[in-house]
């Protein structure tokens, strides 16, 4: 199987690195192409205005081409011009902190894996529940293991399968969740605080409410122990609304 990895959190993120080595254990062929510095939460930018510059990094047992620019560049430009040999799937991740609920809007992980569905590729987002992660050893081998059980040519095209792991060791996890994505969203906030100069900046925080979390939904599932899996489809049509609509506008 040959794999196209890709992330937002940068080519030397921890997670990338340890879905790399265990991919490559599991006798995968992979391809990085992964932003230089951390894209976290860019959603499916793509650079219009700037050049996209390249740097291969050849570094401890690892070989990949990092991109100044976008997870979605990263993507686009791997695929069409970068590649020499094209992937079997698009692989996004390890990524700290994890993609659950309108998450999946803002991840430039889910948005990397996003672009390879929509350019016709199988593709995978991969997320963990902590900003911190030490060793993700045993999710890389989780999540190698699980690309050659999903039924790909089953789904449909332009899907993207969303995969979350709790923050615990891999053998503590209670199982595989297939579920919905939970539809609360973030209640933000911003602190005000100042620098050392005495200038105002802002620093965005938020939380998902809990007890609006639904059970289930893979928010409430990851939070108690269990990996979870939701099948994305980018079709954002709301087929009721049109009704509404036509019923109002075209009567």
């Amino acid at each position: 199987m040959n794999i196209l990895l890709t992330n937002d959190d940068g080519i030397q993120a921890v997670g990338l690195r340890a879905l790399y080595h265990a991919l490559k254990r599991a006798g995968m062929k992979v391809q990085v192409v992964a932003p230089v510095a951390e894209q976290s939460a860019v959603g499916h930018a793509v650079s219009l205005s700037s050049p996209l510059r390249v740097k291969k990094f050849e570094e401890d047992g690892f070989s990949g081409l990092g991109v100044y620019g976008t997870p979605v560049d990263c993507v686009k430009l791997g695929l069409t011009t970068l590649l020499e040999n094209k992937p079997d799937i698009v692989v996004s991740g390890i990524n700290s902190g994890a993609n659950v609920g309108v998450d999946i809007i803002y991840s430039g992980t889910v948005s990397a894996a996003t672009e390879g569905a929509l350019m016709g590729y199988p593709a995978i987002a991969v997320s963990y529940d902590s900003f911190s992660p030490k060793d993700l050893s045993g999710q890389g081998d989780y999540c190698a293991d699980l690309l050659s059980k999903i039924p790909w040519a089953d789904l449909e095209p332009k899907t993207v399968v969303n995969l979350n792991f709790p923050a615990i060791p891999i053998s503590e996890t209670k199982g595989l969740e297939i579920c919905r994505h939970t539809r609360v969203s973030w209640q933000d906030w911003y602190e005000v605080r100042q620098d050392p100069r005495g200038h105002t900046y802002y620093w965005l925080d938020g939380v998902m409410p809990k007890e609006k979390i639904s059970p289930g939904t893979d928010r409430d599932l990851l939070s108690n122990g269990y990996v979870t899996m939701t099948p994305l489809h980018f079709d954002f049509t709301d087929r009721a609304a049109i009704v509404t609509l036509e019923k109002c506008l075209k009567s």
